[in-house]
């Protein structure tokens, strides 16, 4: 049996393939990636695993984006420090979860369960897209997503519609701007964290930085490094999105949804 091992902490991802070899000899690491980027490129290259060990939060994105671009069959069991509600999750769609520091035992199970999954080929037991939904909502098939978020401006709280705020960026701070120029900050860590509870219909990670709605978006140009050049709607026609080469294909298809 070959896997990848999907984890951005070298020493991490060291001692995990030990303990897999120690758990299962018959279980071949074929190649470890430390980031979403570095992931997008193993897939796009190589023919997928029997099995994936993934990490979460990687240093350039969330491993749930290689879902949204390769239709994978193979069973994939996270590595995560996650919260109690996305470990309920994984449970709830039969596939383990090893949270961080790896239990041997832990291992041993989610390992026999991969296994088990693989023999049966059961889609009803392994749902890949089935548990990213889950991940985002208490009942596991998540309908909605959050339609205000509190804006602070000048120590004052304002609720604020999703469908009016253009943008969120990353500074020092986490800030949304609406679509009439408005400018908050939010109470929340990281951009990671604010993706999560939005609609991926509406909203693009447009890089580190920025998650875009599709709604704000004026125009799109190519340019003569295949990057993408986002232009958005007054009055936030000044703040300029560059959308990678890497990223262009799939932010191409994400406009035509």
């Amino acid at each position: 049996m070959n896997a990848l091992i999907i984890e951005d902490e070298k020493l991490v991802a060291h001692e995990l393939a030990a303990s897999i070899a120690e758990v299962d000899p018959g279980i071949t690491i074929i190649g470890t990636v430390g980031s979403l980027k570095t992931a997008l490129n193993w897939f796009a290259e190589h023919a997928e695993p029997d099995l994936i060990f993934a990490d979460i939060q990687l240093s350039d994105g969330v491993s749930f984006r290689i879902f949204d671009q390769f239709a994978l069959s193979c069973p994939v069991i996270f590595t995560t420090a996650y919260n109690e509600y996305a470990i309920q999750a994984f449970k709830v769609n039969g596939i383990d979860y090893l949270l961080k520091p790896v239990d041997w035992t832990e291992l041993q199970r989610a390992i026999a369960r991969a296994k088990t999954v693989m023999k049966s080929r059961s889609v009803s037991t392994f749902d890949v897209k089935k548990l990213i939904e889950s991940l985002n909502g208490p009942t596991g098939t998540r309908s909605t997503y959050k339609v205000h978020f509190l804006g602070n401006a000048r120590n004052s709280w304002v609720p604020v519609n999703v469908a009016q705020i253009a943008y969120f960026t990353r500074d020092q701070l986490n800030f949304m701007v609406t679509n009439a120029g408005e400018r908050f900050i939010v109470d929340y860590d990281t951009l990671d964290e604010i993706e999560q509870l939005l609609d991926p219909a509406c909203f693009y990670r447009a890089n580190r930085h920025c998650l875009i709605n599709i709604n704000a978006i004026q125009q799109v140009r190519g340019m003569g490094n295949l990057k993408l050049n986002v232009k958005l709607k007054l009055p936030n026609h000044g703040f300029d999105v560059d959308i990678s080469r890497d990223k262009a294909p799939a932010f191409k298809k994400w406009l035509e949804k």
